[in-house]
């Protein structure tokens, strides 16, 4: 183990005897931190927090901080954090409240930019990235291979669904589904179009993105149909499509509703 003498480490710490902890870093609380993981300088990581391996945590990061919300009276909510993950300088991310499962949950492969905020409660799944400043309030949920841009801010409670890409500073207040690339302040979201250059870079097949390309037309460009008729048309119509009945699904699963305005509305 490799440990800074000036590194503060609360003996209840579980620390892996391959991580790395630079100088003046904290480990407060009974935190677990698996192998290879390194702890940046002047890093704060407490509470009941837990790290996978090979995790990159930057200088001056706080991990596993109280909940910033006015109910919580010091419960033992949790914050757990995957495997391979780089989490920047200065970023924040708070461990949960009682009102849902007590967990923060943080997957793999996700790249967090500096100064980043993830709130109580919010669900990242795996290889997310979150540009510098993007900021999640609590109970937000992030697909797998979603991208938010620089000074995002997403309202509390609502979803981005997978290879989301959402530009930079843009205000989410509405779930943002699947596949689909959007813009916008919270009163003028826009979705442009389906993320079809993320979703190649990724390998998904050429009929697939056609596939998901229609369904695009049907839901977001075809206003003489009705939402319920969209949906039921494409659960109909492109039935072995798993993608895109992924897309049906998250508009069926939405309690805040979904981003429908595009770009030429």
């Amino acid at each position: 183990m490799n440990i800074h003498p000036t590194a503060v480490i609360d003996p209840r710490a579980q620390l892996d005897s391959s991580v790395i902890v630079e100088p003046f870093a904290v480990i407060d609380g009974p935190v677990k931190i698996g192998p290879e993981t390194r702890i940046g300088a002047h890093a704060v990581v407490c509470g009941h927090t837990t790290l996978g391996a090979r995790n990159t945590i930057g200088s001056f990061a706080s991990i596993g901080g109280a909940p910033q919300d006015i109910h919580y009276k010091g419960e033992p909510t949790e914050l757990i954090v995957g495997d391979d993950n780089q989490i920047r300088e200065y970023v924040s991310i708070h461990r949960a409240t009682v009102k849902a499962t007590g967990k923060t949950l943080i997957g793999n492969n996700n790249m967090i930019m500096a100064y980043c905020h993830i709130a109580h409660d919010c669900i990242l799944a795996d290889h997310v990235i979150m540009a510098n400043v993007a900021t999640l309030a609590g109970h937000v949920e992030i697909g797998s291979h979603a991208n938010l841009g620089g000074l995002v801010a997403v309202h509390q409670y609502c979803r981005i669904g997978d290879y989301a890409y959402i530009g930079g500073m843009s205000g989410i207040g509405l779930d943002v589904p699947p596949y689909v690339i959007m813009e916008g302040t919270r009163n003028q979201m826009r979705i442009a179009s389906i993320n079809k250059i993320g979703l190649r870079r990724s390998g998904m097949d050429r009929e697939t993105i056609k596939n998901l390309e229609e369904a695009f037309k049907i839901l977001f460009r075809s206003p003489e149909i009705l939402l319920k008729d969209a949906l039921a048309k494409l659960e109909e119509e492109m039935r072995d499509c798993a993608e895109v009945q992924k897309m049906v699904q998250f508009f069926h699963s939405s309690k805040r509703g979904v981003v429908k305005r595009t770009l030429d509305d």
